[in-house]
């Protein structure tokens, strides 16, 4: 008897055969998986409608099956009537997949250009100072709901703030007041060290210097000499979107370096109060947060291109996805609105879209619908990289290594800096050289105010 490929799903007419489940030879029962197949749409197993012995395997791994075609023989095993094909197992969150047209971008790199986090052996020199409490009898300062959640969020006394006066005489804590203190506080804890840079920064640098260029990889980590990998499943559908990336798509790429002395510096001022509050907070969603509040700035980056209906749409909403490396290859997770988010939480989201892609828990509606993609070689080495794009979006963000070097401030002196290198990709087809770099031009501008992006609001600021 001949078992054939059953329907899988509307619309879909044929699937890869990523791995069988079962041997010439074995016996099998109603519902036992036969084999794993991958569409367009999602990675499943197919259970078997039939009791019997396998007697002979039509396909190999790799092959692509149309449904209806016959993919394996048996022999019936006490069943004296023949019974209806079951339908394939619906794809769980274990073997979902993302689709063909919300494939990942198809640079290998890790998700994070953050350097590994601390150990924790320095925590008393890189904690805030002490804050200073307001007296009992002093009135509790005004502040919007917004700065209160925030000040709490960063471990501040909302009433030892400086605030600020309002038409009335009243004090009241406005956003640019937690700014400025943390300004300030950043700009202490770089300078009470002999190098003007904190032990955190110290100890990131030469974590990434060490994975960059120290030892080996993990053994297995990128194959073994003699090793032949069947090109199937997810390897081979990224291969797909290379290829038709590079083959239709304009590429071009514009870089641009950007200080982030700022940022190390309230990263390490600000890590631990995070970490008390259940939050890794790493450059990752510092970066997502600017390249958000640039695609406001620049619409045209905010696009995908419908070549076939002859329509570019510049989208309401900022979904940005993030490369993660996993096992299998490449993976884009989307954190929605991104603009609008706050920064733990995106923090929060960020590692749970992490862990689920690792972890094999990633469900499809967490890998559609970005409107853009960052991309991070930082954490493994680099200077900069020239990602190909995530099709149908026009433009790509790549992120190097965090590097320290002496460059020149305003005056002519010579300071250690923070530099990192931001190289974007777009479809010259849609977006221009001049729109790309007004957007890189915006990205900079944004990563230069860190505190700013502490807001969840998100007010447009075009020049």
């Amino acid at each position: 008897m001949i078992f054939k490929l059953p329907e899988l799903g509307e619309a879909v007419q044929e699937a890869e055969l990523v791995a069988w489940r079962v041997n010439v030879g074995d016996v099998v029962r109603r519902g036992q998986p036969l084999m794993e197949v991958m569409t367009d749409k999602a990675t499943m197993e197919v259970p078997a409608p039939f009791e019997g012995r396998i007697t002979a395997l039509k396909a190999s791994p790799g092959h692509r099956v149309a449904v209806g075609e016959g993919v394996l023989s048996y022999q019936a095993v006490d069943t004296p009537t023949p019974v209806a094909q079951a339908a394939p197992v619906a794809p769980s969150a274990r073997t979902e997949t993302l689709s063909r047209t919300d494939a990942p971008p198809v640079v290998e790199v890790a998700h994070a250009a953050e350097p590994p986090p601390s150990n924790g052996t320095n925590r008393a020199s890189t904690a805030p100072p002490p804050r200073p409490t307001a007296s009992p009898s002093s009135p509790r300062k005004q502040a919007a709901p917004v700065v209160r959640r925030l000040a709490r969020e960063l471990g501040l006394d909302l009433d030892a703030i400086p605030a600020s006066k309002t038409a009335e005489g009243i004090d009241r804590v406005r956003l640019e007041d937690l700014a400025r203190v943390l300004r300030e506080r950043a700009g202490a804890v770089a300078g009470s060290f002999p190098s003007g840079e904190p032990p955190v920064a110290k100890r990131d640098a030469a974590a990434v210097s060490s994975k960059a260029r120290g030892g080996p990889a993990k053994r297995n980590e990128f194959g073994e000499p003699g090793q032949v990998i069947p090109y199937i499943g997810l390897r081979r559908k990224i291969g797909d979107r290379m290829v038709e990336a590079k083959r239709t798509i304009p590429h071009a790429s514009y870089v641009e370096e950007c200080d982030l002395t700022a940022l190390v510096a309230l990263r390490s001022q600000i890590k631990e109060a995070m970490i008390q509050r259940g939050v890794r907070l790493t450059y990752t969603p510092f970066i997502i947060k600017a390249v958000a509040r640039a695609l406001i700035d620049v619409p045209i980056m905010n696009a995908t291109l419908d070549e076939t209906a002859g329509r570019i749409t510049l989208h309401n909403e900022r979904h940005v996805g993030v490369a993660v490396s996993a096992p299998s290859g490449l993976v884009v997770p989307v954190l929605r609105h991104a603009d609008r988010r706050p920064l733990p939480a995106l923090c929060r989201d960020l590692e749970r879209l992490s862990r689920a892609v690792r972890d094999g828990s990633i469900t499809r509606e967490d890998l559609t619908g970005g409107t853009f993609t960052v991309t991070s070689i930082g954490n493994i080495g680099g200077l900069f990289t020239a990602p190909i794009l995530n099709i149908p979006q026009v433009g790509i963000l790549g992120v190097g290594r965090i590097v320290r070097r002496p460059v020149y401030d305003d005056q002519d002196r010579i300071r250690p800096a923070d530099l990192v290198y931001l190289s974007i990709t777009f479809d010259h087809r849609v977006v221009d050289g001049a729109a790309a770099a007004e957007f890189g031009n915006a990205v900079v501008r944004h990563l230069s105010e860190p505190t700013l992006l502490l807001t969840e609001f998100d007010e447009p600021s075009r020049v």
